[in-house]
């Protein structure tokens, strides 16, 4: 039986070793502490796992370390979007071989298909590959934006089941939720960006993929909580306390600045692939000042 996919997911980063290699040992960890943090789901390898710097045998075999670390406590969604159709194919195969419960395709970047192309790249995955898919729109990092017209007939497909909306719009927002109430099927409906969440999941939307989750795990935990309950006043206060750091996690590329934040918690060894660096190092007072302030320090 599918798991039930809502409330606070993290859009988990990838923890490496120095020499580039990941560390699996600190995957372990982080995932026992989202787990224990009340986070819902987990993204492995998506864009915030520095998906575009692993190979396709690296992509895998970390998220089939995942599910066997997470061992069916929650659900977990693999990244397995490319601008290649063909390889989104292979590596949502792979995916559901080493048994992940979800998979999440980022809209093709760079090659910027038409809406027609959009359409008929994710039918044709969902068309191979039995598993349960979710659409991913991000046009600030991709450069092509996924309409809400376009979504309405990819979602008609059964193993369509959702959609990670990045862009800060409120029509668009209840443009998506419309069209999940209007489907004779359930199609969720998840924020992608973290300094507007809070406005999809008061619409009605089903939760939200995290990287301040990364962070704050029990706080983006506890205010899906809150609004799911009705209690939209305390969570909004949460959300005032935390919005600077939402913020401040996109000074620079994602995850650069999340990766800084969590080495400073004595979380992970701060390392990212090239052509991703450290964070700069004219925002490390500014970034400490907000933990420090967030007792995150």
């Amino acid at each position: 039986m599918m798991q039930a996919l809502n409330g606070s997911i993290v859009a988990l980063i990838t923890p490496m070793h120095e020499s580039g290699e990941i560390d699996y040992e600190t995957l372990s960890n982080l995932i026992e502490w989202h787990i224990e943090q009340g986070t819902c789901g987990i993204v492995s390898v998506g864009t915030t796992g520095e998906s575009a710097t692993l190979s396709v045998e690296e992509h895998i075999h970390v998220i089939e370390k995942t599910v066997n670390y997470v061992e069916g406590r929650i659900p977990v969604i693999a990244g397995t979007g490319s601008n290649s159709t063909a390889q989104a194919i292979e590596t949502t195969m792979e995916s559901k071989r080493v048994g992940a419960d979800f998979c999440m395709l980022v809209t093709p970047y760079y090659n910027k298909p038409s809406q027609a192309g959009l359409i008929q790249h994710y039918l044709k995955i969902a068309e191979s590959v039995e598993i349960p898919q979710i659409l991913y729109n991000v046009p600030s990092r991709t450069s092509i934006d996924l309409r809400p017209e376009t979504v309405e007939i990819i979602s008609q497909h059964p193993n369509i089941i959702g959609i990670k909306e990045a862009v800060n719009d409120n029509q668009r927002m209840k443009d998506l939720i419309n069209l999940a109430n209007s489907l004779e099927k359930d199609f969720s409906v998840f924020s992608g960006d973290d300094p507007s969440f809070i406005k999809l999941l008061k619409l009605g939307g089903h939760g939200v993929i995290s990287v301040a989750a990364n962070i704050v795990p029990d706080k983006i935990s506890e205010i899906c909580s809150l609004i799911m309950n009705g209690d939209e006043e305390k969570a909004t206060k949460i959300i005032e306390k935390y919005k600077d750091l939402f913020e401040l996690l996109f000074i620079e590329s994602n995850p650069v600045p999340a990766k800084w934040m969590l080495f400073k918690m004595n979380m992970i060894k701060n390392n990212l692939r090239l052509p991703l660096i450290e964070l700069d190092k004219k925002f490390h007072e500014k970034l400490n000042n907000e933990m420090l302030k967030l007792g995150l320090l």
